[in-house]
């Protein structure tokens, strides 16, 4: 069988097998709201909240098939996911322009906001350096391609120029709004859901039980782990750095405590 498209050893199995990472994927969600076509594609072809476990699901399992399973079940997955893209298509109410899950430069957006949100994550602990990061990024324009993303940076000073580049497209509509509360709010299920993957995602569930508190807790770190210039967009009050990487730090520990506690393998590196 085929070792996939990152092998034991990359830098990919090193940032998303990390707890660190899960959270950096949440703070994408925040980011990526900010872009008005990305959101109108989200809004208008998603069901908020019924489909928000299940989809936060989906895109877990797909991240963590792409960074661990063979080659073939990553083609597959990827396939599955463009096929999805395919029908995702509208208008946008903010800039009254058209939108299609498939356009290179909404694929990019997403793309970058995730693998950049992924790594600032794992490297605000010190769990990578400066360097892995860059390794990091430039594997995962492999993933990227997989789904007909192109031109997409290669290493954090690429994602800072990418950044500043779109910049002037970003804003804090009021769907963007919304759609911000709804994270910070999310539906609370009454159990722990079934099925998860095996990985950060299935850690958060079994040790937060998804409390509202801990939801909270989560929300509160991921926000804060946004570029000062998100931030600012959404108008949050600056918090201390220092609190930020401290709760991450303890949201790391709470989800490798519960995999020791459960026997929960944790994913191949």
């Amino acid at each position: 069988m085929s070792t996939g498209y990152f092998p034991p050893g990359s830098a990919t199995r090193r940032v998303i097998g990390d707890p660190a990472a899960l959270i950096g994927g949440f703070s994408a969600l925040f980011l990526q709201a900010l872009h008005p076509r990305a959101m109108a594609g989200i809004d208008q072809h998603s069901s908020f909240p019924d489909d928000f476990w299940p989809r936060l699901q989906r895109t877990a399992e797909y991240v963590t098939t792409l960074a661990f399973a063979d080659t073939a079940t990553a083609d597959a997955a990827a396939a599955r996911v463009r096929r999805i893209h395919a029908a995702v298509r509208g208008t946008d109410p903010v800039t009254g322009r058209e939108y299609s899950a498939d356009d290179p430069d909404l694929l990019r957006w997403v793309h970058v906001t995730e693998v950049s949100s992924f790594s600032a994550a794992v490297r605000r602990l010190g769990l990578i350096d400066p360097g892995e990061e860059d390794r990091f990024l430039a594997e995962q324009v492999r993933a990227g391609a997989l789904l007909g993303a192109v031109d997409l940076p290669v290493s954090r000073a690429e994602v800072d120029a990418y950044f500043a580049e779109v910049r002037p497209e970003l804003v804090a509509s009021p769907i963007a709004r919304r759609a911000a509360r709804r994270l910070a709010l999310a539906p609370i299920p009454t159990r722990i859901p079934v099925g998860l993957p095996v990985g950060p995602l299935g850690e958060m569930a079994a040790s937060l039980a998804l409390a509202r508190p801990a939801w909270t807790a989560v929300a509160a770190v991921a926000i804060g782990l946004l570029p000062p210039w998100a931030k600012r967009l959404y108008g949050i009050p600056r918090v201390p750095d220092i609190a930020t990487t401290a709760g991450l730090g303890a949201l790391r520990a709470a989800f490798l405590g519960v995999r020791r506690a459960t026997g929960r393998p944790g994913p191949p590196r």
